[in-house]
C-alpha cells in the first residue's frame, strides 16, 4: 500500500496477465528450470543426496518441497524511493501455486508468509551487499512462487527508478512543480506505473520537506492509479494547423477548452519567445477585459493565460537573445531566454494604452502569467537554473525521468538466506549475502 494514504493499488489498475505470470511466461529461464526440477524431485518424494552444508542434518529433507526465505532488496545509492510493492504482491496473491495433473491452477498463496514495506518509503543502500534494508521477504515452499522473482524485480525496478528519478529532481528543482513528459519515451503499456510512480515520489517529496508540489501527468493512463487526467494546452502541430497563428490557436484553445485545462502558450514556434508571448497576452487579455467590463465573469476566466512555455531546441537561438558565441548560453532555452521572457511578460502592459481600472487589472494579469520551461531539462540541467535564481515557475521533465546509467542505476536482487530444516529456520545464502532486518517491513494480511 502507498505509505501516504494507506490503500493498495486498485488490482484493475495494473491490468496484469495473470495466466502468463502462472505459466512463467515473464520469467528467466533458469527459474523455470528450477521449477522444473523441484516438481520432479517432489513427485519423486527425492531425499536430499548430496554434501550437507554449514552442518545442517539435511538427510530428510525433500528438496522438492524446500521452504525458504527471500530477501528482496535494492541498490541505488544512497537510497531508492521503492515503487512496485504493492505489483509484488498482487502478483503472489494470484499467481503463487502449480498446476496439478488436469491442467487446473492451485493456488497456495495462504501457505506463504510475507513482510513487506509500503511503496513510497526511501530506502538507504550504501554499497555494502552484506548490509542491506529488504522491501519484502517471502518464506514458503521455493517452487511455488520461484518463476515470479523475474517479474517481481523488474516491477520494483521499473518503478523504484522512475519514482527516484522524480524524487531527485524534485530536490534540484527546490520543490517546483514538475510537468511529467516522459510518455513518448517509453513504450505506451507502462504508463500506468510510471504516472503512479511519478505521484508516489511527489508525494514523498512533499513528506519529507513539508511542501505542496503538485501532480501533472500528461496522458490519462499515467493518472490511472489515482483518478488523475492527463493535461496539456497546445503543441507545435496545432499551431500549424493554425497556418502558424500561435495567438489564433490560444484564443480558439480558450474558448473551446474547459476551465480545468490551464491556459499555457507555446510560444517558440517563429522562434520569438518575447515577441509571441506579448501577442498572445494582449490578445486574451483584450478578451478577457471585455467579457469582464460586459459582467461576463465566468465566459472571461476562459482568457486568463495561465502560462507560457519556450521549447526552443538546443540549435535554436531565440531572436531576443544576443549572441554571445557560446552555445549553452545562447541556444535552446538558457536562463537569459527565461529572463528576457519574464521582463517581457511583466511589461507588456505598458505599450496597451490602458488608463485607471484596466491598467491595474492589466499589471496584476500579466505579471501572474507563470513560465514553464521544457526541451531537455534533466537535474544538473535544472540545478544550474535553479543556483542563478532563473525565473522559472514549472519545469516540464522527459527523458531524463527514465535514465538508468550512471549514478540512476535501480537494481534490485533477490535472495533466498535461509532455509527451513526439520522445522528450523537456518541461514544459508550464497556468499556476500545474509539475512536483514528493515523495520518498514510490515507483515502482510490480505
Amino acid at each position: 500500500m502507498s505509505k501516504y494514504n494507506g490503500k493498495r493499488l486498485a488490482a484493475e489498475t495494473l491490468d496484469l496477465d495473470f495466466e502468463g505470470l502462472r505459466q512463467g511466461y515473464y520469467s528467466d529461464a533458469y527459474f523455470s528450470n528450477t521449477v522444473t526440477i523441484l516438481e520432479t524431485l517432489a513427485r519423486e518424494g527425492y531425499k536430499f543426496e548430496g554434501q550437507r552444508d554449514h552442518g545442517m542434518d539435511a538427510n530428510k529433507v525433500l528438496t522438492g518441497d524446500i521452504e525458504v526465505e527471500m530477501q528482496f532488496f535494492p541498490r541505488r545509492q544512497p537510497f531508492a524511493v521503492v515503487v512496485g510493492v504493492d505489483e509484488s504482491l498482487l502478483m503472489l496473491k494470484e499467481c503463487v501455486g502449480y498446476y496439478n495433473d488436469q491442467g487446473e491452477f492451485l493456488n497456495t498463496y495462504a501457505n506463504l508468509s510475507i513482510e513487506a514495506t509500503d511503496d513510497g518509503v526511501l530506502t538507504p543502500y550504501d554499497g555494502n551487499s552484506l548490509n542491506v534494508k529488504p522491501v519484502l521477504k517471502i518464506r514458503g515452499r521455493y517452487r511455488d512462487f520461484a518463476e515470479l522473482e523475474t517479474p517481481i524485480l523488474g516491477v520494483l525496478t521499473e518503478g523504484s527508478r522512475i519514482a527516484t528519478n522524480v524524487y531527485n529532481t524534485l530536490v534540484a528543482a527546490r520543490g517546483k512543480d514538475l510537468l511529467f513528459f516522459p510518455a513518448r519515451f517509453a513504450h505506451y503499456k507502462v504508463q500506468a506505473l510510471h504516472g503512479y510512480a511519478y505521484q508516489i515520489a511527489v508525494q514523498a517529496y512533499n513528506h519529507k520537506y513539508g511542501t505542496n508540489s503538485r501532480v501533472f501527468v500528461s496522458t490519462n493512463a499515467q493518472g490511472s492509479s489515482f483518478g488523475g487526467k492527463g493535461g496539456g494546452t497546445i503543441s507545435h502541430a496545432s499551431i500549424a494547423c493554425f497556418l502558424g497563428d500561435t495567438v489564433e490557436t490560444m484564443m480558439q484553445f480558450s474558448r473551446i477548452m474547459p476551465l480545468t485545462v490551464p491556459r499555457i502558450a507555446l510560444i517558440d514556434f517563429h522562434n520569438d519567445c518575447v515577441g509571441e508571448s506579448q501577442r498572445v497576452m494582449k490578445a486574451m487579455f483584450e478578451r478577457y477585459w471585455e467579457l469582464m467590463t460586459a459582467g461576463e465573469h465566468s465566459e472571461a476566466q476562459k482568457y486568463k493565460l495561465y502560462a507560457v512555455r519556450p521549447d526552443t531546441a538546443g540549435n535554436m537561438r531565440d531572436v531576443s537573445v544576443e549572441p554571445i558565441g557560446e552555445k549553452e548560453l545562447d541556444c535552446g532555452v538558457n536562463p537569459r531566454l527565461v529572463w528576457n521572457i519574464r521582463h517581457g511578460l511583466d511589461t507588456a502592459f505598458k505599450d496597451w494604452s490602458l488608463e485607471g481600472e484596466a491598467l491595474l487589472v492589466a499589471t496584476e494579469y500579466c505579471r501572474a502569467v507563470k513560465i514553464v520551461v521544457t526541451g531537455g531539462f534533466d537535474i544538473v540541467r535544472i540545478s544550474k537554473f535553479e543556483s542563478l535564481g532563473v525565473p522559472v515557475d514549472i519545469y516540464g521533465v522527459g527523458s531524463s525521468l527514465l535514465e538508468n546509467g550512471r549514478g540512476t542505476t535501480t537494481d534490485f536482487t533477490g535472495d533466498i538466506v535461509r532455509l527451513k530444516i526439520d522445522g528450523e529456520w537456518k541461514h544459508l545464502s550464497k556468499l556476500g549475502r545474509r539475512p536483514n532486518d528493515n523495520p518498514d517491513l510490515k507483515p502482510v494480511n490480505d
